[in-house]
């Protein structure tokens, strides 16, 4: 019985919409949004300060000036104590929310790694949702967000992301052997959710 479904997504195919659609047919709790407060509040710092750092590495020189902290007298000293909101400390709480709302069950967990972290679970379907450049562009709009410079951000943001799985699973990304389904989101995100609901009864689950 699939319990967890995983929706890892290019930015801006729609990955966000489609999961709070599945959520709301299924009658499953969604951890997008909710999985950033989660990490922020056991962090004990803002959301936007999680939200710069998620599905991202920390820039060159700041692993360097951290290896070289970590490494000095000072540093050994004061690591007990030091509260750093970085990549890596994002990514080791993210890790444990998503374990912990996957043991819950009945979730819809929104990237951060998720597939990956859940991968090899026979209770989790994997999903990736990716989409044609104009669509994601029109997407953008559709949010009020300016056409100009949105090439660049859909590459920077996707980038980040490849970089991400890249450094910390040692996987390409997206690794398609690891998805249950890859779906274009032009076709819809309401004919999405039906292909998703309509594979997981193929696998033996009865939706909520």
């Amino acid at each position: 019985m699939i319990n967890v479904i995983t929706i890892d997504r290019e930015y801006r195919s729609g990955g966000s919409d489609i999961a709070r659609q599945l959520g709301a047919r299924l009658g499953w709790k969604v951890w997008d949004q909710q999985l950033t407060l989660e990490i922020a509040r056991r962090m004990e710092c803002e959301c936007g300060a999680v939200e710069m750092r998620e599905e991202r590495r920390d820039p060159l020189y700041y692993r360097m000036m951290k290896a070289f902290f970590r490494g000095s007298a000072e540093g050994v000293q004061n690591l007990g104590t030091l509260k750093m909101v970085d990549a890596d400390c994002v990514r080791e709480i993210s890790e444990r929310v998503v374990i912990t709302a996957a043991k819950a069950g009945q979730s819809v967990i929104v990237g951060r790694g998720s597939a990956y972290y859940l991968h090899g679970r026979p209770d989790v379907f994997h999903v990736f949702i990716y989409a044609p450049v104009e669509d994601k562009i029109r997407r953008m709009e559709r949010a009020g967000e300016a056409r100009a410079g949105a090439m660049e951000l859909l590459e920077t943001v996707d980038r980040d992301r490849a970089a991400f799985i890249k450094q910390y699973f040692g996987r390409e990304w997206p690794d398609r052997h690891l998805f249950h389904m890859m779906i274009n989101s032009a076709i819809g995100d309401d004919a999405v959710v039906d292909t998703i609901m309509h594979s997981l009864q193929r696998v033996g689950h009865t939706a909520a």
